[in-house]
């Protein structure tokens, strides 16, 4: 799986060589990388294990790094791509990291509203040192709210709250998330 995890970075790689070959006249047409940390709870249901997910209900609170890549395909249409690395703080989660694809609407003069799917992989405390990482499709939407469009008085701001909620699997957890990110 950790292949899949590369082939995918790989792919996101590629994402800012397409944009550079653009035609620089279309400017509707740019690439816009962020960079954020947010902070929530992965709670997993106690339903027999499925879709590589174990059969016991954990749960954790996480802090999580962000990175990615968004893409402006034409008008208010964003496409990118992200990956994530989290940390578990409290709970049963060691630590979880993957790797998503997003596709999404600005709104507003900065905001975007998006979906994303993509794979992710859990690590639990409670399984000991040695413990496999459970493993699976992940999907999810959220919104990322601008300061410009929160009541502020610049045209556009570079950094935004970000909320979302993902679950893995087929539906097996829920995993609200909140914190900022930073697009340069």
């Amino acid at each position: 799986m950790k292949t899949l995890l590369f082939t995918a970075a790989a792919a996101a790689s590629l994402i800012p060589a397409a944009a550079l070959a653009q035609d620089e006249t279309s400017a509707p047409r740019r690439i816009e990388p962020y960079v954020g940390v947010m902070g929530g709870v992965h709670d997993f249901d106690s339903e027999t294990g499925k879709e590589g997910i174990p059969p016991v209900g954990y749960k954790g609170r996480l802090v999580e790094g962000v990175a990615g890549v968004n893409y402006n395909v034409a008008g208010p249409v964003v496409v990118g791509v992200e990956g994530t690395a989290s940390k578990g703080v409290s709970g049963d989660i060691d630590w979880e990291y993957g790797v998503a694809g997003r596709a999404g609407v600005k709104a507003g003069k900065d905001s975007l509203i998006f979906g994303k799917v993509g794979y992710k992989w859990v690590n639990f405390d409670a399984l000991g040192n040695d413990s496999p990482d459970f493993h699976g499709t992940t999907y999810g939407a959220g919104v990322e709210l601008s300061a410009a469009d929160m009541g502020g008085s610049a045209q556009s701001s570079n950094i935004r709250l970000r909320v979302q909620a993902d679950t893995m699997g087929n539906f097996r957890s829920v995993r609200p998330m909140a914190g900022v990110v930073a697009k340069f």
